[in-house]
């Protein structure tokens, strides 16, 4: 079972569908749990701000000087004694609101479903998948499609979302 707790800092701009980027983070959490064998409890926050924001992260932690869609921060394990039933905290995922907006605008996406992707790229970056060798590419990218038809969302919004408008894969 996932927690996730969604924070809003952008009210000027109209929110996606915050149930289907819930539903996004929770149905990634156990496609990876289930295929691991993991039963555990664990929980994410999901921090919708602006872009500087997350310009100023990506420059502070990437060394990249512009704002992207989301980024990942996976937490530091936190040792838990035995038997205690707090869920493990998975880290954040950071997401440019006004920019992952306007990629969906551009790319002719439902703003909701693009996000949800986002989520769904984050959440397998925080459960420790990555893209980073073709092989690791192949199966992230084949967990993404998997996990966007159980959504109902068209994998096909997946290769124009492969890379932001840097010309760097999504982070």
């Amino acid at each position: 079972m996932l927690e996730v707790e969604i924070q809003a800092a952008e009210p000027q701009y109209a929110l996606p569908d915050l149930t289907l980027l819930r539903r996004a983070a929770a149905l990634t959490f156990d496609h990876v749990s289930m295929n691991r064998g993991d039963d555990s409890q664990a929980a994410v926050t999901i921090v919708l701000t602006g872009d500087e924001h997350v310009m100023a992260l990506n420059q502070r932690f990437r060394g990249i000087n512009a704002p992207t869609d989301i980024l990942s921060f996976p937490a530091d394990p936190i040792p838990m004694p035995e038997g205690a039933d707090e869920p493990r905290y998975l880290g954040d995922l950071v997401i440019a609101l006004p920019y992952a907006l306007a990629q969906a605008e551009r790319l002719g996406h439902d703003s909701s479903e693009s996000m949800a992707l986002l989520v769904i790229h984050g959440m397998l970056h925080l459960l420790g998948c990555d893209h980073d060798t073709p092989e690791r590419k192949a199966e992230m990218w084949t967990a993404q499609t998997t996990l966007l038809s159980a959504l109902g969302i068209d994998p096909e919004i997946l290769p124009a979302l492969e890379a932001n408008a840097h010309g760097d894969e999504v982070d």
